[in-house]
């Protein structure tokens, strides 16, 4: 009889702590995928409202433009004064070299929407993945607070029993 009785009262000490263990456990994957989730959005936050004509391919790309347009101006220039051209052609030169630098900027508009919908779909992904986990979490700890208990009231009937 007392050897039952100590046997249900491991059992029940083994059901407490084994519940104890699993809870913290549980506390620290939960505070990590909250750190995830933070940085997830912190991510997001930063890429999203990024300044697209900031990032340094759309600055090369206006650069490069940027110096065509002069060259191409300076070559509409030198060759009105060599050749007598008339000012409408150096007009409608420096015209069609403003209106490329407008394309370029333009596509660097239009890429980075693109951007912007690679980022958020990538964001939303991500957060889906840390909140199936989070949920799953949950889970398991209700069925550890349920195994736990259910350890105890087994070990409870166990004692009850000896007697």
């Amino acid at each position: 009889m007392i050897g039952s009785l100590v046997g249900a009262g491991l059992s029940a000490v083994g059901s407490i702590f084994g519940g104890i263990s699993a809870s913290k456990a549980m506390k620290k994957v939960k505070k990590n995928l909250q750190q995830q989730k933070q940085a997830n959005q912190d991510w997001y936050d930063r890429r999203y409202n990024e300044d697209a004509t900031q990032r340094a391919d759309a600055q090369r790309i206006l650069t490069k433009t940027e110096e065509s347009i002069r060259n191409r101006n300076r070559q509409a220039a030198g060759a009105q004064a060599v050749m007598g051209g008339t000012e409408e052609s150096v007009a409608a030169a420096k015209a069609a070299n403003n209106q490329a630098l407008a394309d370029a900027t333009s596509q660097i508009a239009v890429n980075a929407e693109a951007r912007k919908d690679q980022i958020e779909q990538t964001y939303q992904q991500r957060d889906a993945q840390i909140n199936d986990a989070l949920n799953n979490l949950e889970i398991k700890k209700s069925e550890a607070i349920s195994s736990a208990v259910q350890g105890v009231t087994q070990a409870g009937a166990g004692i009850a029993g000896a007697f």
